[in-house]
């Protein structure tokens, strides 16, 4: 029979190669040290994955998740007006045309144009939905990508692919990715954290899971941290009652002691990563309170982001969030807003989605710029794929729905070497293809990792005997275009 003693013995191969190939018997505890005190703290970040000097140094990813409407917030279609109700059946099926199930059974596909005005706006001329004032008003600060494309047609995977690299479970987030290839410049708070905002939107809300912000197959320290919208932003925060800081000193230091020795007995790679997220959790209940307590921001701040800034848990209020955190260093801010999938009353739908996030998306870019942080500050806006031209469901001439579509949509990007004041890619008559420069969510990928100095060809990691990457096997590119 068995002990405890032989079976801890028994560690598996890959973590008899893991353990004696880095080395790490001496300096496990090294990672947990302040990097003044130690060397080795960013001991694991690939030492050939820099190629050009960065442009940025940390990123926040506006995420609206459930697809926002291209056609009625960036790509202006002013002559579909004339075409109101025509049946698109002949000419979607000639385009070889995806359906989804929602609308496969649809006995005709009327043609929807957009019931909201637009402007154009800036030195680019860019056209804007009246919906959307306040990123009017930052016209020239963004740079409005209406080509981006992907192969996925549902949430889940198209949610996959754009934080991911790929449609399949298991592989590491975007912020993964980037804490594994760029290390921590904060060691009191996570290089990684993601924010789910309040949407007040009554439309669909997709679920989500934390596969989007996981780790995967990278070590699990790299995985973000996620923040609640309400209460304490992470759960047993605080002491509990007669716990003092010298004490939690003591029992974490203890516990690590324990813990070292079952990882010199076993191997396992995931008690470092336990130990690390125990010292993070320590250091956090004290740099924590502090950066979300928003009472410190002046009125004219609050006035800035609009007047759910004060409400926690909403998008401005995580805004101003993740500006507080790009000053204290963390790389990488993931706000999810969901509500966006407005397969049916779209005009109402999607107002106070756009009331949601529009302000505070242009006071975000304003604020940063203010302080010095948006030129090394990589803005990202956008969702997972596009909507149909077409109407699902029922269609009047002030009510409609639109279904996914993954081959055209837009997104937009600000700062961080981004050059604002510019419009990129073109769609045909219908905003159904493509045109002119087309983006995949892949060359959006290789572009975020090329601003902040990363070639995406050697942010690898291996895994199941392969040199995995972020970007994949197929070519990707750099969208130079709408570099400064």
């Amino acid at each position: 029979m068995k002990t405890v003693a032989d079976f801890n013995a028994a560690i598996s191969r890959r973590q008899f190669f893991r353990k004696n190939g880095t080395g790490l018997g001496a300096a496990s505890l090294a990672t947990l040290l302040p990097g003044t005190l130690s060397g080795l703290a960013n001991s694991t970040v690939p030492a050939t994955v820099k190629k050009v000097a960065p442009k940025a140094r940390r990123v926040i990813y506006l995420s609206m998740l459930g697809a926002p409407s291209q056609l009625d917030l960036f790509d202006y279609k002013p002559k579909l007006k004339d075409r109101f109700a025509e049946d698109l059946s002949g000419y979607l099926k000639e385009q070889g045309q995806r359906l989804t199930g929602m609308t496969s059974g649809q006995a005709k596909f009327p043609l929807a144009p957009s019931v909201f005005k637009f402007k154009q706006h800036g030195k680019s001329g860019a056209w804007i939905s009246e919906l959307l004032p306040h990123t009017a008003k930052m016209a020239d600060d963004i740079a409005i990508i209406k080509s981006m494309n992907t192969e996925a047609i549902n949430h889940e995977p198209a949610n996959q692919l754009c934080y991911t690299g790929t449609q399949q479970n298991g592989k590491p987030s975007l912020g993964s990715w980037l804490a594994y290839g760029l290390g921590s410049q904060n060691e009191d708070l996570p290089n990684f954290v993601v924010l789910h905002a309040q949407h007040t939107g009554p439309g669909n809300v997709q679920a989500i899971s934390s596969r989007l912000w996981g780790s995967g197959f990278l070590p699990g320290k790299f995985a973000g941290v996620a923040f609640r919208p309400k209460g304490d932003p992470v759960l047993y925060l605080r002491d509990a009652p007669g716990i003092d800081r010298d004490l939690r000193r003591n029992m974490l230091d203890s516990l690590n002691t324990l813990n070292q020795k079952s990882y010199d007995s076993v191997g396992d790679p995931e008690i470092q990563t336990r130990m690390q997220q125990y010292e993070m959790a320590f250091r956090m209940q004290a740099s924590v309170p502090e950066l979300s307590d928003l009472s410190s921001e002046s009125e004219q701040i609050h006035k800035m982001y609009g007047p759910q800034s004060k409400t926690p848990g909403s998008f401005a209020s995580s805004c101003i969030l993740a500006r507080r955190m790009m000053e204290r260093g963390v790389q990488f801010v993931q706000i999810f807003h969901r509500g966006w999938d407005q397969h049916g009353n779209l005009p109402a739908n999607i107002k106070p989605q756009c009331d949601d996030i529009d302000q505070p998306c242009w006071a975000l870019v304003q604020d940063l710029k203010q302080r010095g942080l948006l030129e090394d500050t990589l803005v990202i806006w956008g969702g997972e794929f596009g909507r149909t031209v077409y109407s699902q469901g029922q269609l009047s001439e002030t009510n409609y729905g639109r279904d996914h579509h993954p081959r055209a949509f837009s997104m937009w990007m600000a700062g961080g070497g981004v050059k604002g004041g510019q419009v990129y890619g073109e769609t045909d008559d219908f905003g159904y293809n493509i045109t002119a420069d087309p983006v995949h969510i892949s060359d959006l990928h290789t572009t975020i990792l090329h601003q902040l100095g990363i070639d995406h060809h050697k942010l690898t990691f291996k895994y199941q005997g392969l040199d995995q990457k972020l970007t994949g096997v197929n070519p990707t590119r750099v969208i130079s275009e709408i570099l400064g």
